[in-house]
């Protein structure tokens, strides 16, 4: 058996190794993995409601970190006035559901509502600061509200700078966690903030709505800090809902720079879709490392390397045993828990999706580790990138088990 189980692990690393040194990734078997993946993980959804201009876009680029011109580039329309956003775009971990429509005139929000009610898990209204005509957009919350009265809410009240007086800055510390406000608070501000609230009065729903005054400006705008109310919006968000999106976008807190900073969601998004697609019995054997070579190509992409057959011989060479044992560990789990009558057919599953989704989530932080290496023209380390390997095969393991379990519990 040890012997038969040996080429079994040994298949599996070829395998994967054929995936990823072809020119050309099989988009049909890639986008059918991501099709059973996504039906075992439902993104969790984000309902932006707002007026053009009210600032929606700067939250989600502030939410997700991703640049501007990819939020530009990545709305898709899904109803005549709603259009949505998955970020990371291949592999999501979000995804988020903006209304245009709102302030127009014959605005009718019913086809919206219609749409989204049987997918948001939070609703982020933007309402800026300054602009106190927010009738339409109350009434979609009123009427959202009334329809789903356990819906958390978050009101976000932006461009705060816009009320300061000349040559005004932000009020430090943060001061809108508690009330009364400190007198420095620009009384502008104050009474635009008020007015707003006032007009909305009481909204519907079984939880009482969070507002959360930001001011999300470019560093060229000259204010400091840029992200300001960021932290107290997370704060929110977290306190109302139970999707873990700030859990989901940053939960490595050991990224060095901004690169990495940016591949961590990509990472985990492809992770999670190897868990998705690990759980099935002869999908995961091609969708696996299908996802697994789609997300090294755009690791690559990210990181402004090149992605040839060269470089990924280098970097399989360097890795050598490491993606082995991951793959050893994976198939000898989940052949020992199926011995298990019933009990362990739902542990077997559970076992590939975790496994999967780890040593998915290890390649690409190892592979993070080698491309930033090269974009510095630091000479090649086989010990320490298989060291990196190690420690976030583990690291994966840990964080996979609680998002499989919490997505089936």
């Amino acid at each position: 058996m040890g012997a038969r189980r040996w080429t079994d692990w040994s298949d599996r690393w070829r395998g994967l190794r054929d995936v990823l040194l072809e020119p050309k990734i099989d988009e049909g078997t890639l986008a059918e993995a991501l099709r059973a993946a996504r039906a075992r993980h439902p993104l969790p959804v984000v309902w932006m409601i707002g007026k053009t201009q009210s600032g929606k876009t700067s939250i989600i680029r502030a939410l997700t970190g991703s640049p501007r011109a990819e939020i530009g580039n990545g709305f898709q329309p899904c109803t005549a006035t709603t259009r949505l956003y998955d970020f990371p775009t291949e592999a999501p971990l979000v995804r988020f559901l903006d209304t245009r429509g709102l302030g127009e005139v014959a605005y009718d929000p019913d086809p919206d509502i219609r749409y989204c009610e049987s997918q948001a898990h939070l609703l982020l209204a933007v309402m800026k600061t300054t602009d106190i005509r927010q009738e339409q957009v109350l009434e979609v919350l009123r009427e959202v509200r009334r329809r789903h009265p356990e819906w958390p809410l978050v009101i976000a009240q932006t461009g705060l700078h816009e009320a300061y007086p000349p040559e005004g800055e932000h009020p430090l510390p943060y001061p809108f966690d508690q009330e009364p406000w400190p007198a420095s608070v620009p009384p502008d501000l104050i009474r635009a903030l008020r007015a707003q609230r006032d007009r909305a009065g009481k909204l519907p729903g079984e939880v009482p709505e969070r507002w959360v005054p930001v001011d999300l400006t470019a560093p060229e705008d000259g204010y400091d800090p840029p992200d300001y109310g960021l932290e107290a919006l997370w704060r929110a968000i977290d306190a109302v809902s139970a999707i873990r999106l700030h859990a989901l976008l940053f939960s490595d807190a050991g990224v060095r720079d901004a690169y990495e900073r940016s591949a961590h969601p990509h990472i985990l998004g492809y992770a999670l879709a190897a868990a998705g697609v690990g759980a099935l019995p002869v999908v995961d054997l091609v969708g696996v490392p299908a996802i697994q070579a789609k997300m090294l190509h755009s690791l690559a992409a990210l990181y402004g390397q090149e992605w040839d057959r060269r470089a990924i011989l280098e970097f399989l060479g360097l890795l050598g045993t490491g993606i082995g044992a991951g793959y050893a560990a994976r198939s000898a789990g989940r052949g020992l828990v199926k011995l298990i009558p019933v009990w362990g057919q739902t542990v077997g599953a559970l076992w590939g999706a975790t496994a999967s989704g780890a040593t998915t989530y290890a390649l690409g932080k190892a592979a993070g580790f080698h491309l930033t290496r090269r974009r510095r023209g630091l000479p090649a380390d086989a010990e320490a990138l298989r060291r990196a390997f190690a420690d976030e095969l583990d690291r994966g393991t840990a964080l996979l088990k609680d998002l499989v379990r919490s997505d089936r519990s």
